[in-house]
């Protein structure tokens, strides 16, 4: 099969769109973009708030008209854009089995690029028990609700999650005259940053930690929840909705279902220091990595790997075998979990992302070959980026693991 493209890349939100933008202005002539919703945008074309785009191009965009610039950047640079196209197969070679309104059919590139973003983890993965009435949505189904439809599907919902996006969800609802309940968090604490957990009281929504969510009830529609808090109580709350936010995890299918699989530490593709994968021919970046960063986080994360892929495309050299980056509970992902001595002159990743699965206080330290080479102590919240330089002997090392010494 001849190649469709130089390089094909999926998913067209930030990262997507910043990719393939990016191997544009690099030169590489043939640069195809597949997305399987009707426009370029991702994520942001739900949001109806702002801001986007202010380092990316310099002024504040709301989700939607962030969604719309995408679209014009890729369509300046020349990208060969290609909505409502599905890859519902990713195959050895640098091949993929795609469906759209023409049919099915096999595409090739030389390089894949997958940037598939990340998607909240719906009801049936929370094992949350009860009835199954409508109006338990997450907060992107409402976001489409209220920014394609015009409509605002509940009234005085119950909101689960305290991450930043479960704010949103709090803001979205009483800009459109829905008053929350209240917000129920099963952790023993906000996951929200510090600076922001102020917000629930200022809008008067009372906020529980480290609750149990027993039961959902309703017949129609949602008519209470019940849920054990944290001194042991169990309490019920009349509502009329349950609107599930935060629980990111990466939209990684095809990887999952292919012969790469998935990184179970991330839920996303291991990929090196370059956004490669196991398979040379295959990259990834965005929040398909680790779940889940901004959009302008991923943009820029978009960019570096698109460079990255125009790069490699150049060499005359295969970039050798990865060694596994290693570490110790309670980390819970490092990105990037793979590094190749023969990667690209310029990295697309210069730091390592690291993040906690749980609260923890202590010494996280760096490790080649059995030799520190970087250590902090300090206290650590699940969740959070946590950067740590990727130094240029780890490319060398034939060991590299993070090290965890807790304090209590």
């Amino acid at each position: 099969m001849s190649a469709a493209a130089d390089v094909i890349v999926v998913g067209g939100g930030p990262a997507g769109v910043a990719a393939a933008v990016e191997l544009r202005r690099h030169g590489v002539s043939r640069v195809m973009l597949l997305d399987r919703e009707p426009e370029l945008g991702g994520a942001t074309r739900h949001c109806g708030h702002s801001p986007f785009g202010m380092r990316e191009f310099g002024r504040v965009y709301v989700g939607a008209a962030y969604g719309r610039r995408l679209a014009a950047e890729a369509a300046r640079a020349g990208v060969d854009v290609r909505i409502a196209h599905s890859v519902v197969r990713l195959e050895a070679g640098g091949r993929l089995l795609v469906t759209s309104p023409r049919g099915v059919e096999d595409m090739a590139a030389r390089r894949i690029l997958i940037a598939t973003g990340a998607r909240e983890t719906p009801r049936s993965a929370r094992l949350i028990s009860g009835d199954r009435p409508v109006g338990v949505i997450t907060t992107g189904t409402l976001q489409s609700y209220v920014a394609f439809h015009g409509l605002m599907p509940f009234r005085r919902p119950v909101v689960i999650g305290s991450e930043l996006v479960s704010l949103s969800a709090v803001l979205t609802c009483l800009v459109h005259r829905a008053r929350p309940v209240a917000m129920l968090e099963t952790a023993p604490y906000a996951l929200v940053p510090m600076a922001f957990r102020w917000f629930p009281k200022l809008v008067g929504v009372s906020f529980h930690c480290g609750v149990q969510i027993l039961d959902i009830r309703g017949a129609a529609r949602v008519e209470e929840v019940s849920f054990r808090r944290a001194d042991g109580m169990v309490e019920t709350l009349a509502c009329d909705g349950v609107l599930l936010t935060g629980g990111f995890t990466p939209e990684a299918a095809l990887m999952r279902q292919s012969a790469l699989g998935v990184d179970a530490g991330s839920a996303g593709p291991a990929i090196d220091q370059d956004g490669r994968s196991g398979d040379p021919r295959v990259f990834a970046g965005g929040n398909v990595l680790r779940a889940v960063e901004t959009g302008g986080w991923a943009f820029r994360e978009g960019r570096a790997v698109g460079a990255a892929i125009a790069e490699d495309l150049s060499r005359d050299d295969e970039p050798g075998e990865p060694v596994a980056v290693t570490f110790e509970a309670p980390v819970k992902l490092v990105v990037p979990s793979l590094l190749r001595r023969r990667g690209n002159a310029t990295p697309a990743f210069h730091d390592f992302q690291l993040r906690f699965e749980r609260r923890a206080r202590g010494r996280l330290a760096l490790e080649l070959d059995g030799r520190e080479v970087w250590a902090t102590e300090r206290s650590f919240m699940p969740e959070r980026r946590i950067l740590v330089p990727l130094p240029p002997a780890a490319l060398s090392a034939e060991r590299v693991r993070f090290r965890f010494r807790e304090r209590t």
